[in-house]
């Protein structure tokens, strides 16, 4: 295994592995006159960046797997399947784009960048539209928040109804799929995420798991809307937006059906708890959390 970066990626990780050194977008030279039996790229945003690896690795290697995103949907009101239609970016030259320009380019892009794979290793390529990430070494803190908030216990606001579903994949349940998928040179594209959890089953999980005495107040998306309750963050994995409630529907019996399949979630919730750190900028504070407990139970009705 061979792995190709600027050098900031954590020594501990992988020391078996073979490092190569470079940029990808300024210095791919190090990768010049080899071969490999696949290639496993999980971070190509912009599509002539992605073009110039591609196009250096044609010959070089079998196959490509290129790690993209749900977000490349056209639209998130709804389910998506592979052929729901993606984002479109306009005119602008790829060098002018900027991915968190609102209303966002990191969709559109990627599915640019999807179709650049496809047209550089044509039949010889897996685009992964993956959903979001969770588990060991997670750096955002969204799934994250959950397992320690509830290892903490006390009194929990979660986002009701318990049984709305949320949808995330295991990050080693991913990369052992897309290995097999290289190693079976399997091409497509896949939408590829957990079929969905309830609320209740991801929070009731969490406490066995920690064997905390969390308790949950189940709050209605009224309440956090007039309370300004921000989604996805502020309340981590929490969607009320109408427009963008699809994020935890997308249609993955694709991936399924090509083998894609999930540890139990208890076990993702241990590794979270072991080997990623909640962040600030991801979830509550307490005091947030306790104003708004406060406030629900002085308007909640008898």
């Amino acid at each position: 295994m061979t792995l190709f970066n600027r050098g900031a990626t954590d020594p501990e990780l992988f020391p078996e592995a073979e490092r190569l050194r470079g940029d990808r977008e300024r210095d791919l030279g190090a990768l010049g006159g080899r071969s490999w039996d696949a290639v496993v790229d999980p971070s190509g945003f912009v599509p002539h960046v992605v073009r110039a690896s591609a196009e250096l690795l044609a010959d070089a290697s079998e196959h490509y797997v290129f790690v993209s995103s749900i977000s490349v949907y056209a639209e998130h009101s709804g389910p998506s399947t592979e052929e729901s239609p993606v984002g479109k970016i306009g005119d602008w030259p790829d060098d002018e784009l900027v991915m968190d320009e609102p209303p966002g380019n990191y969709g559109p892009l990627k599915a640019l960048c999807e179709a650049v794979v496809a047209d550089v290793f044509p039949g010889r390529h897996s685009n992964i539209r993956a959903g979001l990430l969770v588990g060991a070494h997670d750096p955002t803190g969204r799934f994250t928040y959950w397992p320690h908030r509830v290892a903490r216990g006390g009194e929990v606001l979660a986002p009701g109804p318990p049984e709305r579903t949320v949808q995330f994949v295991d990050v080693r349940d991913l990369a052992g799929w897309m290995i097999d998928l290289a190693e079976r040179r399997v091409a497509g594209t896949f939408n590829a995420t957990h079929p969905g959890q309830q609320w209740r089953e991801l929070l009731e999980t969490a406490r066995e798991v920690t064997g905390s005495d969390a308790s949950f107040t189940w709050v209605p998306d009224r309440f956090l809307a007039e309370h300004d309750v921000g989604e996805w963050m502020e309340l981590p994995l929490w969607l009320r937006d109408p427009e963008w409630v699809g994020m935890h529907l997308a249609d993955v019996s694709r991936a399924t059906e090509a083998g894609l399949s999930f540890r139990p979630l208890e076990e993702t919730i241990r590794e979270t708890l072991e080997l990623a750190e909640p962040k600030d900028e991801a979830g509550f504070s307490p005091e947030r959390e306790a104003e708004l407990l406060s406030a629900w139970a002085a308007g909640a009705p008898a």
